[in-house]
């Protein structure tokens, strides 16, 4: 576990810059890990739907972790896990949440830092006691996780647009001062903005890949460490499974399946 962490932190020093598949179970951690990903990254949307929960903080924490170790045993490759806003308030219970995840078999973590069910972003003092303490704790226990600090400022669109730059600046130097590895900018994706979140930032930041968002290469010309897809992946796969039903439904015929569908033997290869 302690190798699998720093494993994952050198990730982030490229280059190359260090593309995250996100996936929502064993199966699709798999199939991303069998075409070469050097580590996998999870998707708090996607495992919340495949747990039966809309995203936002509603999942249990226990159910979320359990999902987690099943990816995590499910591959050999470092697992990161988005657990949103850690189902925690302080920092310490933050910490003991995080020590779950770590013996679940997650080496790094993405944290947020909006208060769930509120349009405002945590105090910085207090998402940077909560940054502290997990780096204090998870060292402590061995495995010194690899923190990606999420700020929800262009995502959320909180505050007057023009101030949301320097908030995303003053919060991403903040949260790398108490320990984070990464810091995460959903919401970005105009490369002069991203430009200037590398630049102010001064550390590696993540990107959330979507549509119109520049390619990897370059994101990686901009100076970005990191790119993600988010629940993109699963998001894609629930629009098939619903274009499967409706031809299935109206027109009685399965194309929309039998064109896209691996083998049986393909299948059991990949799970052995």
């Amino acid at each position: 576990m302690p190798e699998k962490a720093e494993r994952l932190r050198a990730l982030h020093h490229g280059p190359p810059i260090l593309v995250l598949p996100n996936a929502w179970d064993a199966v699709s951690a798999r199939l991303f890990e069998a075409e070469g990903f050097p580590a996998i990254a999870t998707t708090s949307a996607g495992v919340a739907a495949t747990l039966g929960y809309p995203d936002g903080g509603v999942v249990p924490a226990r159910e979320m972790i359990e999902a987690v170790a099943r990816i995590a045993r499910a591959v050999r490759v470092p697992v990161t896990a988005d657990i949103e806003h850690a189902y925690a308030t302080t920092p310490d219970a933050v910490a003991d949440v995080v020590l779950r995840v770590v013996a679940a078999g997650a080496v790094g973590i993405n944290l947020e830092d909006l208060v769930p069910g509120s349009p405002e972003l945590e105090p910085l003092a207090t998402q940077t006691a909560k940054i502290i303490a997990v780096v204090k704790a998870t060292r402590t226990s061995g495995v010194p996780i690899v923190i990606n600090a999420r700020t929800d400022v262009f995502l959320g669109a909180i505050g007057a647009p023009e101030t949301r730059l320097s908030v995303a600046i003053e919060r991403g130097r903040a949260f790398l001062s108490a320990g984070a590895d990464c810091v995460f900018v959903p919401g970005v994706r105009d490369r002069e903005t991203i430009a200037a979140l590398v630049k102010g930032i001064g550390g590696p930041i993540n990107i959330l890949a979507v549509a119109g968002t520049p390619p990897v290469s370059e994101l990686e010309t901009l100076g970005v460490a990191r790119v993600s897809v988010g629940s993109g992946p699963h998001r894609a796969t629930m629009a098939l499974a619903r274009d499967i039903a409706r031809e299935l439904k109206t027109r009685g015929t399965y194309d929309a399946f039998a064109k896209h569908a691996m083998t049986f033997q393909e299948a059991q290869e990949l799970m052995k």
